[in-house]
């Protein structure tokens, strides 16, 4: 298996999915979760998307066609969760509700989904392993979710060196930015829904 690791094809793959991933886009979610008293425990987040990714690298396809879903519905579903949460940012409002019962724990959801582990990030993964041999998709995997776990575990300590109004455009360039990406997971994915419908 590890005869099959090339450096250009793992580095490739890293970038592909640190891109999609965007975890350092995602910090003004994460201070904005922690502001309305919700905890995220960088440790279980990292294992959680590791555990996502490998399950879905292996049998995402399967998975989905149990439940009858293809990956475009898939896509399109996260991508309009990452629409509001993007909205939250920019509109500076709470469309998710926090109910009294809702768990403070926001390590799962949103953040692991869909935020780190999401439609997109799930996708992009199934169509970079048709392209590179797995122990460099795997590698990078990991190496992404090493990357998270730091983030993760420096958001805190962010939050208390950047002052609120940085924090207040912080929030509002990369909401901008997960808007963006949310449009282009949806019209990408509903593009093709059409074209296999048609």
């Amino acid at each position: 298996m590890f005869k099959a690791f090339n450096l250009q094809e793992f580095v490739s793959a890293f970038f592909v999915l640190f891109a999609i991933i965007d975890v350092i886009g995602s910090i003004p979610v994460f201070i904005n979760l922690r502001k309305r008293g919700k905890t995220i425990n960088a440790k279980r987040a990292a294992l959680l998307a590791l555990t996502i990714f490998i399950i879905f690298f292996y049998g995402g396809e399967a998975f989905l066609l149990l439940f009858g879903v293809d990956l475009s519905s898939f896509a399109i579903a996260g991508s309009l969760i990452i629409f509001i949460i993007a909205m939250e940012l920019i509109l500076d409002i709470e469309i998710f509700k926090d109910q009294p019962e809702s768990p403070k724990d926001a390590t799962f959801i949103p953040v692991v989904f869909p935020l780190l582990a999401g439609a997109g990030a799930l996708t992009t993964l199934l169509s970079i392993r048709s392209q590179f041999a797995d122990i460099n998709v795997l590698l990078a995997i990991l190496c992404n979710i090493i990357v998270v776990y730091f983030v993760l575990k420096a958001a805190k300590r962010l939050e208390k060196i950047l002052k609120p109004g940085v924090i207040i455009i912080f929030q509002k360039f990369f909401g901008i930015i997960l808007l963006a990406i949310s449009v282009k997971i949806f019209t990408g994915s509903l593009t093709h829904l059409i074209k296999t419908f048609s």
